[in-house]
């Protein structure tokens, strides 16, 4: 089976070098077939996608864009629609994620951009969406208007299927052309989308492009990096600050590196009713594309004084774990991703000997590691790997967990509503940006603050008529003698 990945507007007649992906799952192999552009080509398509931005793009109005993300989406959402037939079918190959969690992963994030909610994208950065069509008033006088930029650069990574979709969407609404790097992980649903953009409004055919490179091609990164407005990266932290080394200052630049989320578990969510639910959520983040998102768990803290003990529910998500790996396998692993997991599981396993009370509970396909004493805060191996942690009041926690402040994002909570929002205040304080309930820490809200930043915001620029070149105008207006 093959497939042609990637989007690339009409640059003339021109001879592309095609690059040949091969991905692997069970007795199913597909070749995905990417362009790959020389540095001529590359400088082509940057000048078309930039001059569509201000001729094109800029002259639509937010609904009418709105409009025609909304008719993709929606084609997506359709299980008949040819493009959602394809994503099922390859996605699972692509990526190794088993088809039913790839098929409800797409349909949970792909809602985020239906057009009332890519109205709530608008309406949180902006307030006003018609900063985005034409000047506005501002309440201490003068005017304003939101200006995206020419041309937006996106470095996407591809451990989450469909994940380039949120800086692309965000970029469209703010009227910018744009040109996306895909990662040889996932290098197809970016372009997919694009095609289906152009097939429901042929008018966007110029204004932006989806490209490969082989990550750490200097030429072609340098290429691109030096002629962009805005430059959006995923990844790894490494290859981030090798990227904006490279990014001339005048450029903004928005990472979105590596981060740790974890879940906090009060006793009020743990008596004999409400404790398997609560640990059922919490095995639904865990499982969910293995771990693999910034904003997947690698701890639950849960508290002394419920019904049901933290040792019970680690138990309870161990059972719920080996539940619904018979439902939803694990991806296979790379060799180096088994390695890891055993060693961080054999770590372990013997360290229970000098700890009566903690427990090493699942198998090859899944862990859970409960530990009642000496607090801590270490990273997972992820791929279903998972650590309960007891904690008495979350006050003995905050020391643990602020030192790793720059990495923190999303925090799963079962909490009641008194203890949600004053641990939402200590926990803002050290770095979390994002609290969601527990179960939902893969499926952010529309328009939520991606790493506390903003989706439009950051994008543009504001354009503003101070009152004084307002007043002084009309000195020169035909009406006055």
């Amino acid at each position: 089976m093959s497939e042609i990945a990637g989007y690339i507007p009409d640059i003339g007649d021109e001879d592309f070098t095609k690059r040949i992906l091969v991905f692997k799952r069970k007795n199913e192999e597909v070749e995905v077939e990417i362009p790959l552009l020389t540095i001529e080509q590359m400088n082509k398509v940057i000048e078309k996608v930039k001059r569509a931005s201000v001729e094109t793009l800029k002259a639509f109005t937010t609904v009418e864009i709105m409009d025609m993300i909304d008719k993709a989406i929606e084609r997506l959402l359709d299980r008949r629609s040819p493009y959602r037939q394809k994503a099922e079918q390859l996605l699972p190959i692509i990526t190794g994620y088993d088809e039913e969690i790839v098929r409800l992963g797409l349909t949970f994030y792909l809602k985020n951009f239906r057009k009332h909610e890519l109205q709530r994208f608008v309406v949180e950065d902006f307030g006003n969406p018609l900063l985005l069509d034409d000047f506005q008033p501002r309440i201490k006088g003068g005017f304003s208007k939101a200006v995206g930029p020419n041309l937006i650069t996106h470095i996407w990574s591809g451990n989450v299927p469909g994940l380039p979709l949120w800086s692309f969407i965000s970029a469209l609404l703010t009227k910018s052309g744009n040109i996306g790097k895909v990662s040889s992980a996932e290098p197809l649903f970016a372009g997919l989308f694009a095609r289906l953009l152009v097939e429901i409004e042929p008018k966007l055919a110029d204004c932006f492009a989806v490209v490969w490179w082989k990550g750490g091609d200097e030429e072609r990164e340098t290429c691109i990096l030096e002629q962009s407005d805005v430059v959006v990266g995923y990844g790894g932290n490494a290859s981030l600050e090798s990227l904006q080394s490279r990014t001339p200052i005048t450029t903004r630049f928005l990472t979105y590196g590596h981060k740790i989320s974890f879940g906090l578990i009060s006793r009020f969510s743990l008596d004999s009713q409400k404790a398997f639910e609560t640990a059922r959520q919490a095995a639904l983040d865990v499982i969910r594309y293995d771990q693999q998102g910034c904003y997947s768990p690698h701890i639950f803290y849960v508290q002394h004084g419920g019904k049901v003990s933290p040792k019970e529910f680690a138990r309870n998500l161990a059972h719920e774990l080996e539940n619904m790996e018979k439902r939803y396998p694990r991806r296979s692993l790379s060799m180096e991703e088994s390695a890891a997991l055993a060693s961080w599981r054999q770590r372990e396993e013997m360290s229970v000997f000098y700890d009566s009370q903690k427990e090493v509970l699942g198998n090859v396909d899944w862990t859970v590691v409960y530990e009642e004493k000496g607090i801590s805060f270490t990273p997972s191996s992820l791929n279903r790997v998972i650590k309960v942690i007891a904690f008495e009041k979350i006050e003995d926690l905050i020391p643990y967990i602020e030192p790793h402040r720059a990495f923190l994002q999303t925090v799963g909570i079962a909490a009641s509503p008194r203890e949600l929002f004053h641990w939402a205040e200590l926990l803002g304080g050290i770095g979390v940006t994002r609290l969601t309930a527990l179960g939902s820490m893969t499926s952010p809200e529309a328009g939520w603050h991606h790493d506390g930043r903003f989706n439009l915001l950051d994008l543009i620029n504001m354009v503003d008529i101070e009152s004084s070149a307002e007043v002084y105008s009309e000195r020169f207006a035909p009406y006055v003698d």
